[in-house]
């Protein structure tokens, strides 16, 4: 590894809560681009299963799991060690991200985390409907604990490839099709100059297209979930409702579509999970697939971020959302799980980088509606590049873990931002320190539109006038 830049300098504790795939990827570049103190790291998860790897790194490891009851308990003590303030990592799964935000906030501390994560019990809570169960409604109470904090010690919501990453991929394409097009502009200084510029340049909407080709050496055993990152994670987002940012070039909702009651109205809803949901969506290498239409938050988020009124109409907003095609073990595992009518597998495996034979992991985001048609831009990171690049951790885990030291930085160099999501940071300064984690990171133009994809002899097109209606992107 040839960048070993020393971004910034940490003089308190760092507490990581979580030490699964992506808390052991992030350590080593924590450990490689902030200076900081290794005594005064520690990680803790309910699990000893990578306990090893934080002996090899030398950072303090403490075996307890994190619940509503005793969360103040175990983290204030390690959060104000001092004396100078703490950051919290929170890379958990079943803990409530705004109680780590606020108690980060009562203790003077930087905070980050991936997800909007609940306590155990809501995203499977049977007497919660589908709306109540959304990424949306979780994301209103980030906003409402945003707004009620106002500036303050930075913390960051939602900052991992996806969401996350993403967020900074669409600046910089919007950017570049902007400058194909001869369109005279600056770079946007403000959200409404962001919005205002999406709008000139013609962009419908944006899929945040995802293909995972990483291929294990071993196939995959019945009644066990294989996958390239948190399992946990993939399956509770995938039980959700498929969720969508929802666009104003849209003529009509789908069937199974809803709007929310409340909130800010830049998304929509379908009665049925994201993880039997599938879209079609292009990738450069991959081209035309089918994806999950799998529920996350950067969906609702670009959407709102990108959002033009006047007044309080609504003048324009891109439709968004995730279209993921996961490892092909991923895949046969949802069939085994949907399939046994939501019926969790027996065991669960996350593929080790010493397991992968080969693949890649193609993120990016889709700019399409424009006059250019549409616009891949993103990471195409192998995995034979992530071995190189940092260990205990494969392409999909490294555009992750990488985001995670963005964000860290960012939160370092802006320390009294309050509540921010990745749409609202510098999107330059984050990749510039991300970007040799990336692979490859290409923009390719495409005239491939949903209407390409669909099997003439079975298939009526719901929309032949305008081919990027989410009417011809989902697949029946």
């Amino acid at each position: 590894m040839s960048n070993l830049t020393r971004h910034v300098t940490w003089n308190g504790p760092i507490v990581m809560v979580g030490f699964g795939s992506i808390g052991r990827g992030v350590m080593p570049l924590i450990l490689r681009h902030l200076g900081c103190d290794k005594s005064k790291i520690t990680v803790i998860d309910p699990s000893t299963a990578s306990k090893h790897i934080a002996d090899e790194l030398g950072v303090r490891f403490v075996q307890q799991a994190i619940t509503r009851e005793n969360y103040k308990k175990e983290l204030k003590p390690l959060l104000t060690a001092g004396p100078s303030p703490a950051f919290l990592v929170n890379l958990s799964v079943d803990v409530d991200c705004l109680d780590l935000m606020r108690l980060a906030r009562e203790v003077g501390a930087l905070y980050i985390d991936t997800v909007i994560e609940p306590w155990p019990g809501f995203y499977y809570n049977p007497k919660l409907g589908s709306a109540a169960r959304s990424n949306y409604v979780m994301r209103e109470g980030l906003l409402a604990l945003k707004r009620k904090f106002g500036e303050g010690p930075t913390a960051v919501s939602c900052c991992g490839a996806n969401p996350g990453m993403v967020s900074w991929l669409v600046k910089q394409a919007l950017l570049n099709i902007a400058t194909d097009l001869n369109i005279s502009h600056d770079v946007p200084k403000t959200r409404e100059g962001w919005g205002k510029l999406m709008k000139k340049v013609g962009v419908k909407g944006i899929h945040v297209a995802e293909r995972d080709t990483q291929r294990a050496k071993k196939p995959k055993p019945l009644d066990t979930f294989i996958n390239t990152w948190s399992i946990e994670g993939f399956v509770s987002e995938g039980l959700q409702p498929a969720e969508l940012g929802w666009g104003t070039h849209e003529k009509k909702l789908p069937p199974e579509g809803r709007r929310h009651k409340g909130g800010c109205g830049a998304a929509i809803y379908l009665e049925r999970p994201g993880a039997d949901t599938r879209v079609r969506t292009w990738t450069p290498e991959a081209g035309a697939h089918f994806g999950f239409l799998v529920t996350h938050n950067e969906a609702i988020s670009i959407s709102d971020y990108f959002t033009v009124k006047s007044g309080r109409t609504v003048s324009y907003r891109p439709t968004c959302h995730y279209a993921y095609h996961p490892s092909n073990d991923a895949v046969l595992s949802w069939h085994e799980l949907l399939g046994a009518g939501g019926k969790r597998q027996t065991h669960n495996h996350i593929l080790e980088e010493n397991e992968i034979v080969d693949g890649k992991d193609e993120l990016g985001v889709l700019l399409y509606g424009h006059k250019k048609n549409a616009y891949w831009y993103g990471s195409r990171l192998t995995i034979e590049e992530a071995r190189k690049l940092a260990p205990y951790q494969n392409a999909t885990g490294m555009q992750v873990t990488s985001a995670v030291l963005a964000g860290m930085v960012w939160a370092i160099e802006n320390p009294t931002a309050g509540i921010v999501e990745t749409d609202e940071m510098d999107y330059a300064r984050c990749l510039e320190v991300q970007r040799p984690y990336l692979g490859s990171v290409e923009g390719v133009y495409t005239d491939w539109n949903p209407l390409k994809s669909r099997v003439d002899l079975f298939e009526t097109a719901p929309d032949k006038r305008d081919p990027w209606q989410f009417a011809n992107i989902i697949a029946r």
